[in-house]
């Protein structure tokens, strides 16, 4: 076969493979109208940007057919195909589209974009519509685009702004960075206010928590000094009563999370196949990963996403650098980063949290699907393919999907060995058994992802809740959203050592505590937004928990009336109640047993189960973060207690088992 024969078989495959794309779905079939031209679709080959990059020599025909065959699979297009797999240059592609559109390339470097045009349109509505617009010339706006494919689907908009406007191209890196460097301080105040003030913690008023809490001690202690004893009753009341509701929440997960367990075991014996609708076009997914400090841990992180199996050109991974951290912007300069992902830089404002880096970030995001991974995680592999399949197959309602975490450290020692155990009984059975029970889920601050018109439509995170996760997933239920449990794991650092835990454990008490007091502000329009089951697991989840932790040494002192110590209520108690107050402790501690022993079951866990009872010697240090957070809402409220990571390295794990060695 000559050099002829073979290039006429290739374009011959290359109709063929082009012919399996419907029409409405090929950027360059489509019928857009420019600089007073029309192109329709059917168009001649001759105005078809894969031919011309042919013709150009910039792709050799048996890359195209490849990234023609991938077109017909993915939601991308197909100038992105080819760049994410490195069969072209970004100039010559840019080059062919100049030709393919009759238009030019602008250069912001030599000739800025005029403000005041950039301000008309809004600078997030121009990263949004990837397009900004440029300068005018006579009665005509030139408004530079990245997708010249879409440029139709806003030129009625723009021309109702701008009058006549014609089209010029521009890349998305130029265009970012374009639009931070003019407008970075509007995104920054942006980033802080996306939640509206009535659900924010931004009007938290830190003197009169103060004040509020002061009273609260001096009453408390007038009372004690006047009525001891009753005093302490009162307390050892709430203190049972929140002990008795959290626990027959904890025991329903587990019966519900068991049910489920040994349900799905027998149907594995009826069928293996995976069922559901087919996913006609795999969509571009975005996952932001917030870095602060993090220089210890940044590069092995793209080590570790680029194991990722879905495919690199519908990947998008936006990799959220502070401006005050150096050293990390050092870190991933000297790292090479494959084309789909990128730094963004969130400029300095008023406060600094990974809410407000997520905000800022949110509008750089490309994908369809918003997801959210922390510095030192591990996603499973196929993990972004499980959740486009569980999107798929629910309805808008399902907004959120919350993956599992565990830990690839927890060999460490006996803290993150129990720090393992502790994840795997919340997110293995405490939150599937809520999701059973239809109650909101508080969200971990990782291994989330959501539709992306939800969560613009609930103003993303509130940048100043430092528990951000738990507080968004309260506002999903209260706009009707439903947040899922998916059955994929991210592997992260356990936090092994004791003060950083204990600082670590403060900040998510004090996010707790300032969620409860923010949705609290109007619990009648809670109670009307949630129902009142939910609304009822709302004050278990989060009032329940913070008044266990804040009493813990209450409900301790009753262990000295089962030994015979003198104690504040010896001889007030009942005699008909000490049993089944004793009786409620035990079967206290036997449920907790059992759902950490549940929670540890499967082989890669088994060797935490002795570790299990000793537990009741970990959770102590929760009540003294608990006393570190209400220091902190009424000091600090907005103080981010950073969490250092990179003590110990994922390689040092069996992936495939998904457990650490034994060497460690």
């Amino acid at each position: 076969m000559g050099p002829t024969t073979r290039k006429m078989t290739a374009q011959t495959r290359i109709s063929q493979l082009a012919r399996l794309v419907p029409l409405s779905e090929q950027p360059h079939f489509r019928t857009v109208r420019t600089d007073r031209r029309v192109i329709e679709g059917g168009a001649p080959a001759k105005n078809l940007v894969g031919q011309r990059l042919i013709h150009s020599g910039a792709v050799s025909p048996g890359d195209l057919v490849k990234a023609l065959a991938l077109q017909a699979r993915q939601d991308a297009r197909l100038g992105d195909i080819l760049l994410s797999n490195g069969m072209v240059s970004e100039t010559a592609l840019l080059k062919v589209l100049c030709d393919q559109w009759n238009t030019e390339v602008v250069d912001f470097a030599q000739e800025p974009p005029d403000i005041a045009l950039v301000d008309t349109y809004g600078a997030t509505r121009c990263l949004k519509d990837c397009l900004i617009p440029w300068r005018r010339r006579g009665s005509t706006t030139v408004v530079a685009t990245t997708r010249p494919e879409r440029f139709a689907v806003y030129r009625s908009a723009l021309e109702e702004i701008f009058g006549n406007v014609t089209m010029a191209l521009t890349t998305e890196t130029e265009l970012h960075k374009t639009i931070t460097q003019l407008r970075n301080p509007l995104l920054a105040d942006r980033a802080e206010q996306r939640v509206p003030y009535r659900l924010s913690c931004r009007g938290w008023n830190g003197f009169l928590a103060a004040k509020i809490v002061a009273a609260v001690a001096l009453i408390c202690l007038t009372a004690a000094i006047l009525a001891p004893v009753v005093t302490f009753s009162l307390l050892a009341i709430w203190a049972i009563v929140t002990l008795a509701v959290t626990l027959a929440l904890k025991a329903a997960a587990l019966a519900l999370s068991a049910r489920d367990h040994y349900a799905t075991r027998r149907e594995m014996f009826h069928t293996m196949r995976q069922t559901g609708p087919t996913i006609a076009r795999l969509p571009t997914v975005s996952v932001m990963v917030p870095l602060f400090m993090e220089e210890n841990v940044a590069d092995k992180l793209v080590k570790r996403l680029e194991r990722l199996a879905y495919p690199k050109e519908l990947l998008d991974i936006l990799l959220v650098v502070e401006e005050t951290d150096k050293q990390t912007q050092e870190v991933l300069g000297r790292t090479v980063l494959p084309r789909w992902m990128r730094v963004i830089v969130v400029p300095a404002g008023g406060v600094q949290t990974k809410p407000r880096a997520l905000n800022y970030s949110l509008d750089f995001c490309k994908g369809q699907y918003v997801g959210v991974w922390d510095a030192e995680d591990a996603p499973d592999s196929d993990q972004i393919h499980k959740v486009v399949r569980r999107f798929h197959e629910r309805g808008p309602e399902v907004a959120c999907l919350q993956g599992k975490l565990d830990y690839y450290n927890a060999k460490t020692n006996w803290l993150s060995r129990c720090f393992t155990i502790e994840y795997a009984s919340w997110f293995g059975v405490i939150l599937p058994g809520l999701q059973r029970m239809k109650l909101a889920l508080p969200l971990g601050g990782t291994t989330l992802y959501f539709r992306r018109t939800a969560l613009e439509e609930l103003g993303g995170w509130d940048a100043h809740n430092v528990t951000e996760d738990a507080d968004l997933g309260m506002r999903l239920v209260r706009l009707g959203y439903r947040t899922e449990m998916v059955d994929t794991t991210t592997r992260e650092e356990a936090n092994c050592r004791t003060i950083p835990w204990i600082k670590q454990r403060s900040r998510w008490l004090k996010g707790y505590a300032m969620t409860w007091g923010v949705h609290m502000r109007n619990p009648v329009r809670l109670w009307r937004d949630l129902g009142a089951w939910q609304f009822a697991g709302f004050q278990v989840l989060f009032l329940g928990t913070l008044s266990q932790f804040l009493l813990a040494p209450v409900l301790w002192s009753f262990w000295l009336l089962a030994f015979g110590l003198p104690h504040p209520l010896t001889g007030v108690i009942p005699p008909e109640l000490y049993w089944p107050l004793m009786g409620l402790f035990v079967f206290s501690e036997a449920i907790s047993i059992t759902l950490g022993l549940f929670a540890v079951r499967d082989r890669q866990r088994r060797f935490l189960m002795p570790w299990v009872p000793t537990m009741h010697a970990y959770f102590p240090l929760a009540a003294i973060a608990s006393y570190k957070a209400f220091h902190e809402i009424m000091m600090k409220p907005f103080y981010w207690d950073k969490t250092q990571h990179g003590f110990h390295d994922e390689t040092e794990i069996d992936l495939e088992a998904g457990c650490p060695s034994d060497d460690i």
